[in-house]
């Protein structure tokens, strides 16, 4: 006989994780750095039962929590925070402390049964942060690029031409790394150059999206339109029919399709009739836009699917 889960809520903050957990020989709060893990770990090994732990994704500071849960083999899900709060308040529990959150998340748990989130492949997420990092320079250089237009004292001109080069240089190193790790790991690799075989997607584009969405290749077609909030919702009420429209979803891989969509919609031919039919029936230029880059994304999903490219 297969021993019932117990749920253990873990609301995690920056420097604290609230524990709530039945039966459980656990503190209620642990620090959120590797002695609170320890101390946390050390409290699971005396449960009789599997314990299947459930947060929510907060940011950076869930990510080192999780990454010990797993090395410790201990189930974890982490969950998307609205969920989490409409179960509150389907709950009719409005109040919001961190004890009364670990408490819903293992409620959540035991209720919902959320899947096991997997162990992320090492090389994935060394590529998802070599990804975010440039991304948050080439921002910071857009940034300053907009100062350079509005200032006019020479010293200051100097200091942003200075930082400008700065980020120049260190956006061409970080590339440089993305670069080396596709090259490196044969499996991402594989991905990348089915990928840039597309039309209007470039390396970089690849690159973005598969740190953005490591689930490519795996999903159906409503799956990975969905989780990149790509997939039009309904807005019906008796008689009454609203406007579709996107809602939710990941916006790292709607940022990293834009451009490509955009390319596409003048070049590719397939996809540029798409656009120009839309364009004629009197659709608006982004709503279009936003109907190149589900197909665009359904291709590319279905493309590494078919050859068979799990994720590295």
């Amino acid at each position: 006989m297969i021993a019932t889960s117990v749920y253990l809520g873990a609301d995690i903050a920056k420097e604290s994780i609230a524990l709530c957990g039945p039966s459980l020989a656990v503190p209620p709060t642990i620090t959120n750095n590797a002695a609170g893990y320890r101390q946390l770990l050390k409290g699971l090994r005396r449960s009789a039962t599997p314990v299947h732990v459930v947060c929510e994704a907060t940011g950076p500071y869930h990510k080192a929590f999780v990454a010990a849960l797993h090395q410790a083999k201990v189930v974890v899900s982490v969950v998307n925070p609205r969920l989490a709060r409409d179960f509150a308040r389907a709950r009719n529990r409005l109040a919001k402390t961190d004890a009364i959150d670990a408490l819903l998340l293992a409620d959540y748990g035991r209720t919902m049964k959320p899947a096991a989130t997997p162990v992320p492949d090492a090389a994935m997420v060394l590529l998802d942060d070599l990804v975010t990092r440039r991304g948050q320079l080439v921002a910071d250089r857009a940034a300053e690029r907009t100062r350079l237009q509005q200032i006019t004292r020479p010293e200051l001109v100097a200091s942003v031409r200075l930082h400008l080069r700065h980020l120049d240089s260190q956006i061409e190193k970080l590339w440089a790394r993305i670069a080396e790790l596709i090259e490196s790991t044969p499996a991402l690799c594989a991905k990348v150059k089915l990928l840039v075989e597309v039309q209007g997607v470039g390396e970089l584009t690849a690159s973005a999206l598969l740190a953005a969405l490591p689930e490519l290749g795996t999903l159906s077609a409503n799956e990975v339109t969905a989780l990149a909030g790509l997939a039009p919702f309904n807005r019906d009420s008796g008689a009454f029919r609203g406007t579709r429209s996107i809602h939710g979803g990941r916006a790292e891989v709607r940022q990293a399709l834009y451009m490509a969509a955009l390319c596409a919609s003048r070049a590719n031919p397939i996809l540029k009739a798409v656009y120009q039919r839309l364009r004629a029936a009197g659709k608006a230029h982004k709503v279009a836009l936003v109907a190149v880059m589900r197909k665009l994304l359904v291709h590319l999903n279905r493309l590494i699917k078919k050859h068979a490219l799990v994720p590295a």
